[in-house]
């Protein structure tokens, strides 16, 4: 099985938020890694919180959903970001107490490269048997069925993952897992998984690349990839019987649930007739007491005061321009409090004059819904 290792530049990354330089002495440091999946998002809202807080850099290595846990377990890092929340397994080995701070929702898209199709049509059960390698043309009859007005060309499907751990990949296999009892059976849902077909790239970007310069390609990728790059991608089946495009009304629209005080949840396959099936959370993991190691009050408070802008208006809307669905009032309420609750020995690190960011979600369009 061949691999290809990619992670091509993108042309939405604005300008890297990313200091690959020491910070000028004096300066307060914030590191993290995780998730390619918000990188967009992350670069341009550290950028902004940069120009605000003139005398703070902030790092943000994006190496995959794994390896941002592994760098928060070793604190190589002051925060780790992923798509996936921590197992039970997973917080034990953490071995103090992590919090989970949600950031923006996106979805997962199959982006694909067929030429002559510009509108795609696919379930849940005909991607996993894409996947699986069992069907292997794009003018099976199975998908001719979902696609009757769409001339199909008698051509190879290529599918590509993810070769590294990424919660994009649990997500899309734990979707999978829901609507296709041969997947949860064969394949299961985790970060990395044992692929049978297909092309391994490394990162989204590396997905999204690979799909773009492989006629008869499919892959799963973020849906602010896709979007920014003007990929074409499926319309999905979803629990209603509805097809949908992710757009940020049927992201959000998954969302319209009672969500858990700790925000570890996962959102696909929503009952809501609206929603797009592979939508998601993606968070920033830190750990509750911030007194270990070598950092100080300060470096704690430092981190408090960027997650708060994050989850600013500023920030949210920062969210809503690039493709990503902003959180929710409830969203909010519920991750605000849980960044209150982050303390450095027991001590409160909520400022006593903080910033007024306003909390308030940017307003959404019409939902896109196709019968």
């Amino acid at each position: 099985m061949k691999k290809i290792l990619l992670f091509p530049t993108i042309v939405l990354v604005l300008g890297s938020c990313v200091s690959q330089n020491s910070p000028v002495k004096g300066n307060s440091a914030i590191s993290g890694a995780g998730a390619t999946f918000p990188f967009p998002f992350y670069n341009i809202v550290f950028r902004d919180y940069m120009r605000v807080h003139s005398d703070k850099t902030v790092n943000y290595g994006a190496i995959g959903s794994g390896g941002g846990i592994r760098s928060l377990r070793d604190k190589s890092v002051d925060f780790g970001a992923s798509d996936a929340f921590l197992s039970p397994k997973e917080l034990k080995s953490m071995n103090a107490e992590v919090v989970h701070i949600a950031t923006c929702m996106g979805g997962v898209v199959m982006a694909y490269t067929l030429p002559g199709v510009d509108s795609l049509r696919l379930t849940g059960e005909l991607i996993a048997e894409i996947f699986m390698g069992n069907i292997t043309r794009w003018n099976d009859p199975l998908i001719a069925q979902e696609n009757p007005e769409v001339e199909l060309p008698n051509l190879t499907i290529t599918p590509i993952y993810r070769s590294d751990g990424s919660g994009t990949t649990f997500n899309f296999s734990d979707y999978l897992c829901e609507v296709s009892e041969k997947w949860n059976r064969t394949m299961g849902k985790g970060k990395a998984l044992k692929w049978s077909a297909g092309i391994a790239a490394k990162g989204n970007p590396g997905v999204a690349g690979i799909v773009q310069q492989t006629e008869g390609a499919i892959g799963y990728i973020g849906s602010e990839y896709a979007l920014t790059l003007k990929l074409p991608t499926a319309k999905l089946k979803n629990k209603a019987g509805n097809y949908v495009d992710a757009t940020l009304e049927t992201i959000s629209a998954a969302a319209n649930v009672d969500l858990p005080d700790d925000m570890r949840v996962a959102l696909i396959d929503s009952a809501d007739p609206n929603a797009y099936p592979i939508s998601l959370l993606t968070w920033i993991l830190v750990y509750k007491n911030q007194q270990y190691g070598n950092r100080s009050e300060k470096d704690a408070r430092d981190l408090v005061d960027l997650l708060t802008y994050m989850l600013s208006s500023e920030g949210q809307e920062v969210a809503a321009k690039i493709n990503y669905a902003p959180l929710s009032e409830q969203a909010l309420t519920k991750t605000q409090r849980l960044i209150s609750e982050i303390h450095y020995g027991g001590k409160s690190l909520q400022a006593a004059n903080p910033d007024p960011w306003v909390m308030n979600t940017p307003p959404l369009l019409g939902r896109t819904v196709e019968r």
